[in-house]
């Protein structure tokens, strides 16, 4: 593969932003993202520049990654955030030890399917190890059964917590976890 696994840096906002637009147009972006492609284009360029320098390299609680492909172009994308024990998630259920919660994960379909997804993973599994998480954990709708298989053959497994889908409380979305070794 002629592709890199890595942060993004500050000064790359408007491919963040970019890729962040992409993604919210793919048939399963209202099951898999927290926002809308028009509440995202509305944002202004400040908000993008914010978003890249808190999750850029360097970051120690936030860290977004990205498939960098031969060409430059961005083909997918990940963020970890770390969780601190003591706190409240997004949810508002207490977070209980410091973990990883994987986020806006997005690669574009012509590069599905060929292992990238997998190597994000990998990477940014290891940057939350790295940064002392004892588990990476991630929030899945219950009719997304493409990603459910994903993280399975990634070694997620469901933990048994579900929330109520933001944007219907009759649906849920099940929390996945992978734990540290």
């Amino acid at each position: 593969m002629n592709y890199v696994i890595r942060s993004i840096r500050a000064d790359e906002w408007p491919a963040v932003k970019a890729l962040r637009l992409l993604a919210l147009r793919d048939p399963i972006a209202h099951l898999a993202f927290l926002e809308t492609y028009e509440e995202a284009q509305a944002k202004l360029d400040s908000f993008w520049q914010e978003r890249a320098a808190g999750a850029s390299e360097g970051s120690s609680t936030v860290r977004q990654f990205v498939v960098e492909g031969p060409d430059s172009e961005w083909a997918g994308t990940l963020t970890v955030l770390m969780e601190e024990p003591g706190t409240k998630d997004w949810a508002g259920l207490p977070v209980e030890r410091r973990q990883g919660h994987v986020v806006g994960v997005y690669v574009r379909p012509e590069h599905r399917g060929c292992g990238l997804t997998e190597v994000l993973f990998d990477e940014a599994v290891q940057w939350a190890w790295a940064a002392g998480a004892e588990r990476v954990r991630l929030m899945v709708h219950e009719d997304n059964g493409r990603a459910q298989r994903f993280y399975r053959r990634a070694g997620f497994r469901p933990s048994g917590v579900t929330v109520a889908f933001f944007r219907d409380a009759a649906q849920q979305e099940l929390e996945f976890v992978l734990e540290r070794d």
